[in-house]
């Protein structure tokens, strides 16, 4: 259900969902990351925002697909920045790996492949942080996503993530 189907209602929820959202997911990357790289960082955090709150019934919006997404995403980035010295070779394996394995593990969420990518050109504050990065800040931003849409959800006329 696109915004312009939406509820007056609805729309504002979302809207206000998604300020929120990547606020706090904003100033938890800052914190943990320092402001060099938050441009990158936040990059697939907004386009989920996008996803979630703009199409929040879209198979690409569920819970499974927002954090399975991004997990599988930074995982294979990360991992392709360790194994592929060239980072515009480890960037391109790690778009079509993440896309794969994503699609076999029904978890397509689309900004996933800017995690992956940032993983590989994130820099060294990204690069620092290794495999950790799926953690922190990756999975925390998707759960802070994820529980302000589920909040903003209790306001929508048929609640995306309630199973019939």
């Amino acid at each position: 259900m696109p915004m312009k189907s939406m509820s007056n209602r609805e729309v504002f929820a979302s809207i206000i969902g998604a300020f929120f959202a990547t606020l706090c997911a904003s100033f938890f990357s800052n914190s943990i990351l320092e402001a060099d790289n938050m441009p990158m960082i936040l990059a697939s955090t907004g386009a989920s925002a996008m996803l979630i709150f703009g199409i929040p019934h879209s198979p690409v919006s569920q819970p499974w697909p927002l954090v399975g997404g991004h997990l599988i995403s930074a995982f294979i980035g990360i991992s392709a920045y360790y194994l592929i010295p060239n980072p515009i070779l480890a960037s391109s394996v790690a778009i079509g790996v993440a896309m794969l394995l994503m699609h076999n593990t029904g978890c397509m969420h689309p900004p996933g492949g800017a995690t992956a990518v940032t993983a590989v050109i994130g820099g060294a504050n990204v690069h620092e942080l290794g495999y950790y990065f799926i953690i922190v800040p990756v999975f925390f931003n998707a759960i802070i996503l994820l529980s302000i849409a589920m909040a903003v959800a209790t306001f929508r006329e048929k609640n995306p993530f309630v199973i019939d």
